[in-house]
């Protein structure tokens, strides 16, 4: 159970973010924050990492729902399975953060995205992530962790 519950606040919480950021600044306008170690940046993503896919927004949202979908199934059949907490939390993560992106797609027809680095390298300065990215990317990593210690 608790597993459902990281995972309903990581949505909760990049969905309250992403409502502030909605009502908050303009669309490339960019804040330093955490006395410059973040910049604050409102970005809409219309495709998926990097903006890729973004002219068949269409297939990026079905494959969304697709792969959240059997990840909730993967997910939902580890609840009756004893130990696997690394796995499990890794799944709670990833699954918080590709609700709320997947919501996005859905209802908003694009990913708000919000938060950058500040490093020397133009390319990498640009990208723009949001919590969900970050849950995602510590989720597989937790999971591909979880499920070779358990071997």
């Amino acid at each position: 159970m608790i597993y459902a519950i990281i995972a309903a606040l990581i949505f909760l919480l990049d969905f309250g973010i992403k409502e502030w950021i909605e009502r908050s600044g303009t669309e490339g306008e960019t804040k330093e924050i955490g006395n410059g170690r973040l910049l604050l940046r409102k970005y809409h993503n219309r495709g998926a990492f990097l903006n890729l896919g973004e002219k068949k927004r269409g297939f990026v949202a079905l494959l969304s729902v697709l792969l959240t979908l059997a990840m909730t199934v993967v997910f939902l059949a580890t609840f009756s399975v004893k130990g696997g907490r690394l796995l499990k939390t890794g799944l709670a993560l990833l699954l918080g953060g590709a609700y709320s992106n997947t919501y996005d797609r859905l209802c908003r027809r694009y990913v708000v995205d919000y938060v950058s680095f500040p490093v020397k390298n133009e390319a990498v300065r640009r990208i723009v992530f949001n919590i969900s990215d970050f849950c995602i990317m510590i989720g597989a990593l937790c999971m591909a962790l979880g499920s070779v210690s358990d071997q």
